[in-house]
């Protein structure tokens, strides 16, 4: 059984290529360690996305073409529109991960900007760049839907 086949089947899986943190008893929040792990985590999801995005402008620059019939013409454009919004939604994320790479330079990562409280190792696996605690989340989140409606 291929090793990622084995860790799927643990119930382990893989974040960007890299394993869950197995925190050890008595470790420090955000000791060396874990911050190299989340550093893995960033740098390989920020190369997937930037390699993504190369593999857009290729396909749009290989697959265009000047089609004679408008429905042909505006299937492509309505395809290429929905890849761009894609490729925005990554651009801005990829913003948001070099953010987080700075925090973690400054050594002001994995505490959240609003209370100061640990983030928690098993939050940050699910969303690494998560700069408030879920508390905070959940509280500005509710805020928003006020405000909305």
């Amino acid at each position: 059984m291929p090793e990622s086949n084995a860790k799927k089947s643990l119930g382990i899986l893989a974040i960007a290529g890299v394993t869950p943190y197995q925190e050890k008893a008595g470790e420090e929040y955000m000791n060396a360690d874990q911050m190299e792990h989340f550093r893995k985590i960033l740098d390989a999801w920020r190369n997937q996305l930037r390699e993504e995005v190369d593999r857009t402008v290729h396909h749009m620059q290989d697959e265009a073409a000047n089609f004679p019939d408008p429905v042909d013409r505006a299937a492509q454009e309505e395809e290429f529109s929905l890849e761009l919004r894609n490729r925005d939604r990554e651009r801005k994320l990829i913003k948001k991960i070099e953010k987080t790479l700075m925090k973690l330079e400054d050594d002001d990562f994995g505490f959240c900007d609003s209370c100061g409280v640990e983030i928690g190792i098993r939050r940050l696996e699910a969303r690494p760049t998560a700069d408030l605690c879920i508390d905070c989340k959940t509280l500005a989140e509710i805020k928003e839907r006020q405000m909305a409606g």
